[in-house]
This record gives C-alpha cells, sequence and structure tokens, in this order.
C-alpha cells in the first residue's frame, strides 16, 4: 500500500507540474521579465491544481481505497487554498514586472482580461464560502450547490481567459493539447461523479427492511440490496453514502454514515444514525419499504487495513462508536482473538449505545474484549469511570503497556484532538494511532 501511495504522490506532482515542464522543454527562451514568467507559471500550476481538484474528492476507488477519501478531502482543502495563492500572485507578479497598473486596476481592457478578473473574483468568494460555511450558517446542500456551480464557472473562466492570453499556450503546441485534455477531463469526471454515477445507482436502489430506535434520538436503519445484486463489498469499520427516497414531503438529501453491521452478517447492511440536524431529525419517520441510494464502501478506518497490528486499544464517544460495533461483530463472527481494550465515553448511562451487544460480546472469547465506560455526569448509583477521558485513564488502564497496541479514536473533533495528543505525549508512534473524521464538505 505505501508503494501505491509514493506512486499516486510522484504521479499527481508530475501532474501538477506538467505545464512548466512543458514551458522549459518547448519554450527554454524568452523575452519576458522573470517576474513576469514567473507569474505566469504560477498561474499554469494553479489552474492544473484546480482542474486535478474533482480527482481528489470525486469517490473513486482507486484513489480513495489507497490514502481514505477523508484523508483525500483534508488534502483537497489545503490544496485549494496553496492553487489559490498561485493564481492571486498571477496579476500581482505581472503587475511588479510591468509598473503598468492597467492589468489589475484598468477598465479599459481586453474581454479574455475581464474573464480572468472574474475567474479570480469566483475563486475567492468559493474559497471563502468553504472556510466560512459553517459560521455563516449555510446550509450543506445550498453550500454545495454553489461550490460546484462556482468551480464549474471559475475553471471554464480561467481556460478561456489563458487560452487567449497565454502567450505560452499558443506558442507550445503541447500545452495548447494539454489544456483540451484538461477541460474535456474535468467536464467528463464532474458529470461522472454529480449526475451520471448517482442516476445509474438510483437505477438499483436498496431496500429499508427495519428501522429500530437503539436509545433517544438514534435509530439503526438494516438495508437489503435490490433482488439479484450482491451488498457491496466493504470491511469493518468503513462508510458509505445514503440518500433516502421516502416522499411523504421528507427531504432527499445525500449524507455518509458508518456502516454499524458487520461484512459477516449476510444479506444486509446497516447504519445507526444520530438526529444531530434538520435532515437526520426526520430519520425515526423511516419506514420499511422506503428505498434509498447507497454509495459504499469508504474509508481507511478499520483493523483490517492494518494486518500487522495485534493489540487494539478502541476510544469511542456518543455516536462514535459504531465503527466500532462493526468491527467488534467482525471479530466476534471470524473468532478473532485479539485483546481489545475499549474506552466508551457518554454523559449518562441513558446514552450508552449497543450496551447489551457490547456486553454479549465482553462475556465471550472472540474477540478478548474489555470495556471502560467513561460518563462525564453519572447518576449517584454510578460504580464505573467517572469525568473524561484522560492521559492518566489510558496508561492505568493500559497498565503501561503501550509499546504494541494500536489505538483507533472515533467522536467529537475534540475528544479526537485531545486524545491524539495525549498518546504523542505517550511517545505512541503516528503510524499506531488512527482516526475517523466526518467533517466533510463534499
Amino acid at each position: 500500500m505505501l508503494g501505491r501511495q509514493i506512486s499516486y504522490i510522484g504521479l499527481y506532482m508530475a501532474a501538477v507540474l506538467m505545464p512548466l515542464f512543458l514551458v522549459i522543454l518547448f519554450q527554454p527562451v524568452s523575452d519576458h521579465p522573470f517576474l513576469y514568467e514567473v507569474g505566469v507559471n504560477f498561474a499554469l500550476i494553479g489552474l492544473m491544481i484546480f482542474t486535478l481538484q474533482v480527482l481528489l474528492v470525486g469517490r473513486f476507488k482507486w484513489i480513495s481505497q489507497v490514502f481514505g477519501l477523508d484523508t483525500l478531502i483534508r488534502f483537497h482543502r489545503y490544496m485549494a487554498i496553496f492553487a489559490t495563492l498561485l493564481v492571486i500572485s498571477h496579476p500581482l507578479l505581472l503587475f511588479l514586472s510591468s509598473k503598468n497598473g492597467s492589468l489589475i486596476f484598468g477598465l479599459n481592457i481586453p474581454w479574455h482580461i475581464w474573464l480572468g478578473r472574474t475567474a479570480l473574483i469566483i475563486l475567492i468568494t468559493n474559497i471563502l464560502l468553504s472556510l466560512y460555511q459553517s459560521k455563516l450558517k449555510i446550509k450543506f446542500e445550498i453550500w454545495r450547490i454553489f461550490h460546484n456551480l462556482f468551480g464549474i464557472c471559475l475553471l471554464i473562466f480561467a481556460f478561456v481567459h489563458s487560452w487567449f492570453a497565454g502567450s505560452s499556450i499558443q506558442e507550445v503546441f503541447a500545452l495548447k493539447g494539454l489544456w483540451i485534455l484538461l477541460l474535456f477531463g474535468f467536464l467528463t469526471l464532474f458529470i461522472y461523479h454529480r449526475f451520471l454515477r448517482p442516476w445509474l445507482l438510483s437505477r438499483h436502489p436498496y431496500i429499508v427492511i427495519d428501522v429500530r430506535q437503539e436509545i433517544q434520538d438514534v435509530w439503526t436503519i438494516k438495508f437489503a440490496p435490490p433482488q439479484g445484486f450482491p451488498i457491496f463489498h466493504y470491511l469493518p469499520g468503513q462508510f458509505h453514502f445514503v440518500t433516502f427516497h421516502r416522499g411523504r414531503d421528507l427531504p432527499e438529501e445525500e449524507h455518509h454514515w458508518t456502516i454499524s453491521s458487520s461484512p459477516t452478517e449476510q444479506g444486509f447492511l446497516s447504519s445507526t444514525i444520530k438526529t444531530l440536524g434538520d435532515f437526520t431529525a426526520t430519520i425515526g419517520q423511516t419506514k420499511p419499504g422506503d428505498t434509498a441510494t447507497v454509495h459504499g464502501a469508504f474509508g481507511r478506518f478499520s483493523y483490517l487495513f492494518y494486518p500487522k497490528e495485534k493489540d487494539f486499544v478502541f476510544i469511542a464517544a456518543g455516536i462514535g462508536i459504531t465503527p466500532f460495533m462493526s468491527m467488534l461483530k467482525s471479530m466476534q463472527d471470524s473468532q478473532s482473538a485479539y485483546p481489545v481494550l475499549l474506552f466508551y465515553a457518554n454523559k449518562n448511562e441513558e446514552g450508552i449505545l449497543f450496551r447489551k451487544e457490547l456486553e454479549g460480546i465482553e462475556k465471550k472469547d472472540y474477540p478478548k474484549l474489555n470495556i471502560v465506560h467513561i460518563l462525564s455526569e453519572p447518576s449517584t448509583y454510578w460504580k464505573g469511570e467517572k469525568g473524561h477521558l484522560d492521559q492518566q485513564k489510558i496508561e492505568r488502564f493500559c497498565l503501561q503497556n503501550l509499546k504494541d497496541k494500536s489505538f483507533y479514536i472515533c467522536g467529537p473533533q475534540g475528544l479526537i484532538d485531545t486524545t491524539y495528543k495525549s498518546l504523542i505525549k505517550m511517545k505512541i508512534k503516528h503510524k499506531n494511532i488512527h482516526t475517523e473524521l466526518f467533517s466533510f464538505l463534499d
């Protein structure tokens, strides 16, 4: 897997720098000042990065299975910011090289320069909306519509601007061919990701066969594949994207949830969902017989991705128990006698999800499970751990034997951050710490 990661990273870097390579190869001498050439090349590289963004977030399994979709989406964000800085520097460097302010401030300029300005405004707007979407309280679905629309307009405007304004593109035939190929490739992948694949999946929807309330505000929805179709392959701990088609004036929105069932369970898969927002507040109104478009599986938060690991510490809070439930079921059904220490943090006893199922697994031999419940606001009758998970509790229950353990963390961002820092202080290696983040923007 490491070899494939290195290969893909090398291919990505080569693709990003390809315009620069072609310019150096076919146009080694230029009459323009140095800053001008730097500005032009920054724009070419920035546009190349934006064109490749659809590959990072397009849920293409040949790449998402190597890095994990959550990692790709975080990388997508970072590269978008980096490319924006490159593109913003483009007109500034051209201005510094010529001392001609009309390029930035002038009104009597060619139409393709106005198009470039428009693309830059769209780009900055899109980045700001993405960074501050939650603070501006923009609904995710509304944000995504504008994000996609802005992205399409940005790339088309930028390609047209560069085609007519860039002497390198006009003079270097290979670069001109690359530009045509890039625009066609981007539009093809975008249409497939946003329209064609969802339509193909919707033709064979999964069927809701059971709706069960676990605790207050938490429901488990069980899905069966359409008749004659197998369940897609998944590993315990992975997640999928689901769009419910329920009618009854209930909303149709795509959301991602962990698969709480185990691949060892035949004929169905399930997700356990907490009512956290406007859409999930309607999850209890789902009924058997409703249909759903299901797209999976994604993520690398599974012990099966790391076969050398044999001693586990699972750390969960609230609904973050769902991937661990899938993994524990899988270990039980496959009779894997791994030692597993599960820290499960909740507010009170009523919030403990899958309590009976967990206790049932703990009583059996597969896996060798030890559960430590931690309650922040327990009743006076609670005799277990109180407060919050901290370094002292981890060390006490691990008996200082930390060297060969692998840690998996899933829960609120605050829990993940503080626990990760604690583990690093305890000299746990980065490669032995796995986290699951669900702060997706796509």
